[in-house]
């Protein structure tokens, strides 16, 4: 009986874990794209760095915090008319990157930011000193000081979008979380709920066991 759910299951549960990898990866690459930038942008503009800037510091932290405050339900319906204008639809695996993305770039920004500044302030004084550029000190120093921390930046960015694709499921966006909620909550079916969680865990597993691997090669220091 349970082994014939099982195999029942495994053509909703196939297509619900590509489209939870689909979501993930849209919005990872975006978070990235953005966030790591931003996070560089937030880092150099403190005060005592070499562009240090106030209004800039000020106006980033600001709409970073702004978007890190609201809960991702809530982010989730509030953005629904920016995702009907992007992708012409509020459903569906491609309309929820929409909100994972905006809830995922100041989250990586952050996780960027804490990272540079874990880089002893020693060493770009040194850069400073030997006359290097604004870009050569962010992409000689920074970047190849951080990329562990920035590394494990993304394997936690990445677990957390996992986690928020699976509430994307509460306004149809598709995923494991959509096939937890219509098979086993509105249905009371305990088989669905049990096995989506445990695909969940593995997935969580194998991105942090990776994400671990890849800082460990990576670090050079």
């Amino acid at each position: 009986m349970l082994l014939n759910a099982l195999i029942d299951l495994i053509p909703e549960l196939n297509k619900a874990f590509l489209e939870t990898i689909y979501m993930v990866a849209i919005s990872l690459c975006i978070a990235i794209l953005i966030g790591l930038p931003l996070g560089i942008l937030l880092f150099v503009t403190d005060r005592g760095l070499f562009l240090e800037n106030n209004i800039v510091k000020s106006v980033l932290g600001f709409a970073v915090n702004l978007i890190r405050s609201i809960p991702f339900v809530i982010l989730l319906v509030g953005l629904l008319p920016l995702t009907r204008l992007i992708t012409g639809t509020t459903i569906g695996p491609t309309a929820a990157s929409v909100s994972l993305s905006v809830a995922a770039i100041p989250f990586f920004a952050r996780m960027v930011e804490t990272s540079l500044r874990e880089i002893e302030k020693g060493v770009i004084e040194a850069a400073i000193a030997v006359g290097a550029t604004p870009w050569m000190i962010i992409k000689d120093v920074l970047l190849s000081e951080a990329r562990p921390g920035i590394v494990h930046g993304i394997t936690i960015t990445t677990i957390s979008l996992v986690g928020y694709s699976a509430m994307a499921g509460i306004v149809g966006g598709g995923g494991i979380g959509d096939l937890a909620i219509r098979f086993g909550y509105y249905r009371y079916d305990n088989t669905v709920m049990i096995t989506t969680i445990v695909v969940l865990i593995c997935l969580v597993q194998i991105i942090q066991f990776s994400g671990e691997r890849i800082a460990r090669l990576v670090d050079k220091r």
